[in-house]
């Protein structure tokens, strides 16, 4: 595990790294797609700045309630500190940023929804790196699979060989963004954005399941009853988009 790299004799955490690197390649997916959209380019920088301020603003408030007790002894430490950040946390920060831009920008359409999915799910992808390399406390239980490993060195360490859950999601996520981008033209409008909500919810569900998040009810995490809320949402809005536009056959045309 690398949590801090030296850069020209400054101290560059791996994490930060990754989340720069995460930011910069969703940027330029979604630069690259408003531009195939024949929408002005500015603008995505416009909406991926908006995302980055509500999505941080966001992963904090969800990590504070999700984690009160723990936070309330040091409040101010908890709310500027370099941890207590979420994904869902920050999804939702970020999705509801991007929605008031997009309403002032009077640009508020199911398009903007689908040419931001492939995006999400690279940017999502690459953060895990950061996570596996930095060893922030992401990874699953113990295991004994040849491909488990520790992480002495990590910044929340352990000695225990463990599922290296964040490489999961790195390729599961990594997968998914280039299906959602092959498929960017061939879906009606707001049904990639339903599959990426597919794509994302049954990868956290089922990778939880190897994480030692602690359960809150039925068995599940915090993550994998959102993560059931993302799923029925995005299958929800596939079946809807996929039917509203359905071709019709000869008998509809004719009456």
């Amino acid at each position: 595990m690398q949590p801090e790299i030296d850069l020209l004799g400054l101290p560059l955490k791996t994490f930060g790294l990754c989340f720069a690197i995460a930011f910069l390649a969703a940027g330029a997916v979604l630069t690259r797609r408003f531009r195939e959209l024949r929408w002005p380019g500015d603008q995505a920088t416009e909406a991926l700045l908006a995302a980055l301020v509500g999505g941080l603003v966001g992963a904090r408030a969800y990590w504070l309630v999700d984690n009160w007790s723990e936070a309330q002894g040091d409040l101010v430490g908890s709310l500027f500190g370099g941890s207590g950040l979420t994904w869902y946390g920050g999804a939702l920060g970020g999705a509801l940023a991007v929605l008031l831009w997009a309403r002032w920008r009077d640009h508020l359409n199911a398009r903007l929804l689908d040419a931001a999915a492939p995006a999400l799910a690279l940017g999502y992808a690459i953060g895990r790196v950061g996570c596996q390399v930095s060893g922030d406390g992401d990874y699953g239980r113990a295991s004994d699979l040849p491909w488990a490993m520790a992480y002495p060195d990590g910044v929340v360490p352990t000695d225990e060989v463990v599922q290296p859950t964040p490489i999961y999601e790195t390729l599961s996520m990594g997968l998914a963004a280039l299906v959602l981008w092959q498929l960017r033209d061939r879906l009606p409008a707001g049904a990639l954005f339903g599959l990426y909500l597919v794509f994302a919810g049954v990868e956290r569900f089922v990778v939880e399941f190897w994480r030692r998040n602690p359960d809150v009810d039925l068995g599940l995490t915090t993550a994998q009853v959102t993560s059931l809320g993302m799923l029925v949402a995005g299958t929800a809005l596939v079946v809807w988009r996929l039917r509203v536009h359905r071709p019709q056959g000869p008998s509809a045309t004719a009456s």
